[in-house]
């Protein structure tokens, strides 16, 4: 399958001399949610603001669904729609106008139904004669998100769409983008809400300082890079670690009263049941254990650190 996404060798430097992306390759498929993970100031923003005709590249090239995005610009950009971090829009007009609007920007045919349809999946059409200068905060995020789907685009890029809103607001937004993504649309989101990625998307990127220094399925990606830590309640307290179990790496916690063992979930090796056979012979007993599965944040920032460290 082509992918929707096509970026080759992207790179962007400003007057400033500021490098903020260096040779960024990435292919982003139809029909998936690609999470673009990465500290404040790592490139996401300028990332997404090339591909959206908003930024020019310094070189490199970007596809939207086969348009070039220099070229042929008014193509591509018709298949795209965005919902940016800063809200930008006419404070005097009402909601249903603002929204009606820019589906005309892009050349579409008045759909009445099709507005009202985003307006109510959103809890905005009570507000639709409502001017966006009466409306909150939150409101105004919804109709940023309406705006940006009024032209029924095929891919949708949200940069850090939940930032700062209101629960409901972002348990209304994600029921949205699983619907427009049984409906086909592509979804790119950047968040710093790690546990919204890990939940959502299909495949997870990662850039720091410029760089994408990371692209992998989510899953794989933690299976490979994740770690799980192994705690064992001990039936009593033990004071120090006996000799007899150096051959792994423990550690103990709660004043000697829990045994913890982290281990690289991708290693074979890693031999708990021979050591609960070694903690048999050795008379240790435990009343309880449980297993913890890394979270896509501690990869995350562990993945960061790495790369800051090797530059």
């Amino acid at each position: 399958m082509q992918p929707i996404i096509s970026i080759s060798d992207l790179t962007k430097t400003y007057k400033s001399g500021h490098q903020a992306l260096k040779r960024v390759d990435l292919e982003i498929r139809k029909g998936e949610i690609f999470a673009l993970l990465g500290p404040n100031g790592a490139g996401k923003t300028t990332l997404i603001s090339i591909i959206c005709g908003i930024v020019r590249p310094s070189s490199g090239m970007v596809t939207a669904d086969g348009h070039d995005i220099v070229r042929d610009y008014r193509a591509a950009r018709t298949k795209i729609g965005l919902v940016p971090q800063e809200l930008h829009t006419d404070a005097f007009e009402t909601v249903l106008a603002t929204v009606s609007f820019s589906r005309g920007l892009f050349g579409k045919a008045p759909n009445p139904a099709y507005i009202e349809k985003i307006l109510r999946d959103l809890s905005l059409w009570d507000k639709r004669k409502s001017k966006i200068m009466e409306l909150s905060g939150g409101m105004k995020r919804r109709v940023m998100i309406a705006k940006a789907l009024s032209h029924e685009p095929e891919i949708l890029f949200l940069d850090e769409p939940t930032a700062g809103v209101d629960v409901e607001l972002r348990r209304d937004m994600w029921g949205l983008v699983h619907e427009l993504r049984q409906s086909g649309v592509t979804i790119i989101l950047t968040t710093h809400y790690i546990e919204e990625a890990e939940e959502m998307a299909d495949r997870v990127g990662v850039i720091s300082k410029g760089e994408l220094i990371l692209v992998e399925e989510k899953t794989a990606l933690m299976k490979k890079l994740g770690k799980k830590t192994l705690t064992l309640n001990l039936s009593e307290q033990m004071t120090a670690l006996p000799e007899g179990l150096a051959d792994w790496t423990l550690e103990l916690k709660d004043d000697g009263h829990e045994l913890e063992y982290v281990f690289d979930t991708h290693d074979e090796r890693t031999g708990i049941p021979s050591l609960l056979r070694r903690m048999s012979d050795l008379g240790i007993g435990f009343k309880d254990l449980n297993t913890r599965q890394s979270s896509l944040e501690e990869i995350f920032v562990s993945l960061v650190h790495d790369g800051a460290g090797s530059k």
